[in-house]
């Protein structure tokens, strides 16, 4: 097994997830996918709940390098906030699939802890970031900023729902634009 054997595993393992939530994580599908036996899988992940821990954890890590990388590349905070919607919007043009925090969120009663623990993290690192920029941009005071970080990222990932449930990214687009016209959004 290598390295890349257990990034492809990841990989699948997250395209999966983003389908069909953690209940969608099958070891022999998987294995299908990547062209190996499933008894290879738990080379890497001894159980469902380790692999699906490991998911969400690259998941949140991907996200918060993007998050970086957005501040850095945006010529203002206020611009970086502008653009945070793409972040989820991308999910929904690569086979309308959905942010994999949010799809294991659906099934936290049911998630083993490791992976719950994941998907908090998911949701703090989110959080965290658009309060920083709220703050930076000066939209808010420093007490507003995590009360409105909460509302936005649960309106754009509310949005990237109901535009999954209805395979319409135009859907998404219109929500996003309501939610700048009614201020949670900058502009």
């Amino acid at each position: 097994m290598s390295v890349n054997s257990k990034e492809a595993i990841l990989a699948a393992a997250r395209r999966a997830a983003q389908a069909h939530g953690y209940n969608g994580l099958n070891f022999r599908d998987l294995a299908t996918e990547v062209g190996i036996k499933a008894a290879s899988i738990y080379h890497y992940f001894p159980s469902k709940a380790d692999l699906g821990a490991a998911v969400a954890r690259r998941y949140w890590e991907d996200t918060a390098a993007v998050l970086d990388a957005l501040s850095t590349e945006a010529d203002t905070p206020g611009a970086a906030l502008r653009r945070y919607p793409e972040t989820f919007r991308r999910a929904l043009t690569l086979d309308n699939r959905i942010c994999l925090a949010s799809f294991m969120a659906m099934e936290y009663d049911d998630l083993p802890d490791t992976v719950k623990r994941e998907v908090q993290t998911f949701t703090e690192v989110n959080v965290s970031w658009l309060s920083q920029a709220l703050t930076a941009a000066s939209i808010v005071s420093a007490e507003q900023a995590e009360p409105r970080a909460h509302a936005i990222f649960a309106a754009v990932a509310g949005a990237q729902l109901m535009a999954r449930g209805r395979g319409d990214v135009a859907l998404y687009d219109a929500l996003i634009d309501n939610y700048r016209a009614a201020g949670l959004l900058p502009r």
